[in-house]
Order: structure tokens, then sequence, then C-alpha cells
């Protein structure tokens, strides 16, 4: 379905990133990774698929580079066709105690990284009449947790500026639209089971389904794979008209 297409997957070397990354590449969509870590597992399980494979290592937090790994992907590739916005990071604490470093941070990275790259990347959609934003949020881009100010602000920012370039693209064959994740077992997310196992002094299950209680009506994680299958459905022509939706996977958080 996307044989001959670009996406380009921020925060790709892991996690939701690579699962995005990898369900894309299932339907011909050639890659271009970005992350942190090891950079040479992901891109052979992508070029196994039969695709290209691309890396840049930007820092999502510095304009430069954003502005470099755009003019890489447009070098290999000719343009962006799909640009998922994915990166982020998450540090929890109380407002007055927040880290100011950690806002900045935070802010940077999850949501005016994405403002970077949208920009960089609409025109070339625009020219070609074709192109879609897919931006990750999160179920805190619809509804607040405590002891999550930055990330909350930050993900309700992408939400808003979802809708925003939205609107601007109306018109055209470019789309924008965010998807919106509940509890997905990811490093973050295990790592907030371990602390509280280890706080409460009880069992990793146990701490993992007082979690998904406290939140998912499903008591179930959202699955990487589920949210790559929900990018291919963002790409597809099903979803020509799918545009400034805030789509929850999130097992029924926000319906509460």
């Amino acid at each position: 379905m996307l044989k001959g297409k670009t996406a380009l997957v921020t925060g790709s070397t892991s996690g939701i990133g690579f699962a995005i990354a990898k369900a894309l590449a299932q339907q011909g969509a050639h890659i271009v990774l970005n992350g942190f870590g090891d950079a040479e597992t992901p891109k052979a399980q992508i070029e196994a698929l039969g695709v290209r494979a691309e890396y840049h290592g930007a820092d999502m937090s510095k304009p430069d580079q954003i502005e470099d790994m755009m003019k890489f992907a447009a070098s290999k590739f000719g343009r962006v066709d799909i640009l998922v916005n994915n990166a982020g990071i998450q540090h929890v604490a109380k407002v007055e105690d927040f880290p100011t470093e950690r806002w900045d941070a935070i802010i940077a990275i999850n949501l005016t990284s994405a403002f970077h790259t949208t920009r960089l990347a609409v025109p070339a959609m625009r020219e070609a009449n074709w192109g879609r934003i897919i931006n990750v949020a999160s179920a805190h881009g619809l509804v607040a947790s405590a002891q999550k100010s930055a990330y909350v602000a930050a993900k309700h920012g992408i939400v808003g500026l979802t809708k925003s370039v939205a609107l601007e693209t109306a018109t055209t064959g470019v789309t924008c639209n965010a998807i919106c994740p509940g509890w997905v077992l990811t490093a973050l997310v295990q790592k907030q089971i371990d602390d509280r196992a280890a706080r409460e002094g009880i069992s990793a299950l146990q701490a993992q389904n007082e979690l998904l209680g406290e939140k998912q009506p499903s008591l179930q994680f959202t699955t990487v794979e589920q949210l790559g299958g929900l990018a291919v459905f963002l790409s597809s022509p099903a979803a020509d008209q799918v545009r400034g939706v805030a789509w929850a996977m999130d097992g029924g958080w926000t319906a509460q």
C-alpha cells in the first residue's frame, strides 16, 4: 500500500517508534530511523522487510540537528511522505519540585521537535499534494494525571498542534492526526511498575495490575503492534478524510 513512500519516524530505534516504523515498512515504505542507542539492529530488521532504511541520530531537543535530519532524509529519498513524531521523554514530580531543566527538556523533545519536523516536511508534502503527519500524543494529551505537569502540557500541546496543522492542510492531500495511547508496556512504563513495586513492597505483577486498574478499564496494555496498525490505517486512502483527530487507543481510559 505504501510502496515508494518514505516515512521518517522519530524516536524509532525501539518501543512504539520502532513498531510503527516496522508496520509502515511492511506496507512497502522506506524508513528513516532516529533515536539513541543501537541503530544497526533496528536498521537491519527494517531492511529485512525488503525496503531501504537509513538512520540519523539527531538530538530532538536541538533544532539545528532536526533540520539536518530533514535535509538528510530529502537527500536520500527525495522527500518525507509520512512523518511520525514519536520522540519523547518523561519525568514524574510535583510541580513545586519539578526540575526546571527537566521541564525544558520534555517540552523541547515531546512538543517543540514536532513543530520543527512538521514545518520542514509540509512544503514538499504540499507540492506533492500527498502527505501524512502522525503525532504520537498520549491519553495524557486528553486528560491529566498528577505529578506529570510537563508531559501533560506537552501532550496537550501536541494535540493542539495536530488540529491547527490539519486545518491549514485541509484542502490538500496532506493529513495530520494524533494517536493517543494509554498504558503501553514500554521501558518507561516498566520502570514505573518496578518503582511502585519497590516503594510499596509488592510484586511486580501486583504493581502492574494496580497501575492498569487506576486508569485503563480493559486491564490490558495497548500493544505496540496495535499502534503500528493504527499508523498504517492513518496512512491509507481510507483515512483521507480523517483530519485533526486525537485517536485514543487506551482501553477505555478517556471514556470515563
